[in-house]
C-alpha cells in the first residue's frame, strides 16, 4: 500500500479503543457475516447504501476494500449505491486523497473516479448510482445502511441476505463553511477507523 496511506492506517489503528462499545458490537455483527461467508468459501459482497451515494457510502466502500487488502482477507467485494444517483462529492474525494489514495478523475457530471490504494490491486471505479444498479450485486449480499434516511426510506432491498445500519453524520452540513475541510477529514477518519476495526475482527 502507498506509504502515506500506511501512515494514516497506523493512526486509525491506534484509535480503535475510542470507538463506542455500542458501535463496536454493531460492527462485529458485520464482521461475523463476512467471516461466515469466507469460511464457507463464499464471496462476502457488501453494498453500502446512502441516500445520494455521494459521500458516506463511497467512503465506507473504499475503506473496507483497503482494509480487506491490508488484513489479507480475500473473497470480499465492496459496492455502494443510493436511493437516487447524484455524483461522488468532490469534497469527499479530496478527503480520501488527503488520506493517501490516488485518484483519477475523468470529469463529467457523474465522474467514474478510479481510486487506487496499492500497485498490487486493481483500482476501484467509484461513481454515484442507485443501490440496484446493474454493477451492484442483485442477490446474496449484505446491505449496509450508512445514513438513517436511506435506512428509513429503503424498507426492503431486494436480494439482501443480511442488513445492518452503520450510520454516520453527513459531512454535507459543513459545505460552504470554514469548517468544511475539517468536517470531511473527521468523517473520513471515523469511517476508515470503523471499517478497519470491523475487518480486523474477521
Amino acid at each position: 500500500m502507498y506509504s502515506k496511506l500506511k501512515e494514516y492506517i497506523q493512526k486509525l489503528e491506534s484509535g480503535y479503543d475510542s470507538i463506542p462499545e455500542q458501535r463496536k458490537e454493531n460492527l462485529k455483527k458485520l464482521s461475523a457475516y463476512i467471516k461466515t461467508k469466507t469460511e464457507n468459501d463464499q464471496v462476502a459482497k457488501l453494498n453500502y447504501i446512502c441516500t445520494h451515494n455521494s459521500r458516506r457510502s463511497h467512503l465506507a466502500q473504499i475503506w473496507t476494500a483497503a482494509a480487506a487488502h491490508y488484513y489479507g482477507i480475500d473473497k470480499i467485494e465492496t459496492y455502494s449505491g443510493g436511493t437516487e444517483a447524484t455524483a461522488f462529492n468532490p469534497r469527499a474525494v479530496a478527503a480520501i486523497e488527503r488520506g493517501g489514495f490516488e485518484v483519477q478523475n475523468p470529469g463529467g457530471n457523474n465522474p467514474r473516479y478510479q481510486i487506487t490504494f496499492s500497485e498490487e490491486v486493481e483500482s476501484l471505479t467509484c461513481f454515484s448510482k442507485k443501490f440496484d444498479d446493474n454493477v451492484n450485486p442483485d442477490a446474496s449480499f449484505a446491505a449496509v445502511m450508512t445514513c438513517s434516511d436511506a435506512d428509513e426510506n429503503c424498507p426492503f432491498v431486494p436480494g439482501t441476505e443480511f442488513r445492518i445500519a452503520v450510520t454516520y453524520r453527513d459531512p454535507k452540513e459543513s459545505d460552504g463553511t470554514d469548517k468544511e475541510k475539517e468536517t470531511y477529514d473527521e468523517r473520513c477518519f471515523q469511517i476508515a477507523k470503523e471499517m478497519f476495526y470491523m475487518m480486523s475482527n474477521v
